[in-house]
């Protein structure tokens, strides 16, 4: 992934909420970009995964120019390449904790078959080493699944079929202080395993240490100065 001077500002905004000159993140490396609440790292996000729209030439994931995407063909390349984990999480309420971890193979050729031979399989093992190996768990619908074990799908939903990038946006902001650091050491292992570039945004300055570098969000948005 690389961006190179991505200015963006919301509709009647008085003033741009990022101004970035260049972040790059090789495959297979995590980064964690720390930042106060507010300061415009969950829109970076959103930029990166194609949902804010930006111009050409100013982000590339996999290669590919974002901004030379448009409506459908940015969709399927954001399910083709991308993993996200969601602040909330965002899983299917009725559907099961392993039906929810198949649904990026249902939605992409590219990920049903990085998944291998048996997506299902692999979905169980995602879950058993982010350490949901109950099968009655992968049979609950997300809505009976405690915070920490809905985190731990999400994190299996994001890394299955080995996309290029997992964004991952304050994930454990609902976990002590013992599980964000199990959690977080487990993620950064399954995507270092996958190849998978790692983007963590949070506030807890206290997760710094289990990634491979770290940036300030402040001082990397020149519109928060």
């Amino acid at each position: 992934m690389r961006i190179d001077r991505l200015v963006h500002r919301w509709p009647r905004a008085e003033r741009c909420t990022l101004e970035i000159g260049a972040l790059s993140l090789a495959s297979g490396e995590s980064l964690f970009l720390y930042g106060p609440s507010g300061c415009g790292k969950s829109t970076l996000l959103s930029a990166i995964a194609g949902v804010v729209d930006v111009p050409k030439g100013v982000i590339r994931v996999a290669e590919q120019d974002l901004g030379a995407l448009r409506g459908g063909a940015r969709d399927r390349f954001r399910v083709d390449h991308i993993g996200i984990i969601f602040q909330v999480f965002n899983l299917v309420p009725w559907q099961s904790a392993l039906e929810n971890v198949l649904l990026p193979c249902t939605f992409s050729q590219r990920r049903r078959v990085r998944a291998g031979d048996n997506p299902a399989g692999t979905a169980r093992r995602l879950l058993d080493e982010l350490g949901l190996s109950d099968p009655a768990l992968a049979s609950k619908p997300a809505n009976e699944l405690s915070v920490g074990q809905q985190q731990r799908v999400a994190a299996a939903r994001a890394l299955i079929g080995k996309p290029d990038l997992i964004l991952a946006d304050e994930p454990t902001s609902a976990l002590d202080e013992a599980a964000k650091a199990a959690f977080v050491d487990l993620l950064a292992r399954e995507c270092a395993e996958a190849g998978a570039a790692l983007l963590f945004v949070s506030h807890d300055r206290s997760l710094e240490r289990h990634f491979d570098r770290s940036v300030d969000f402040l001082e990397l948005n020149r519109s928060a100065a």
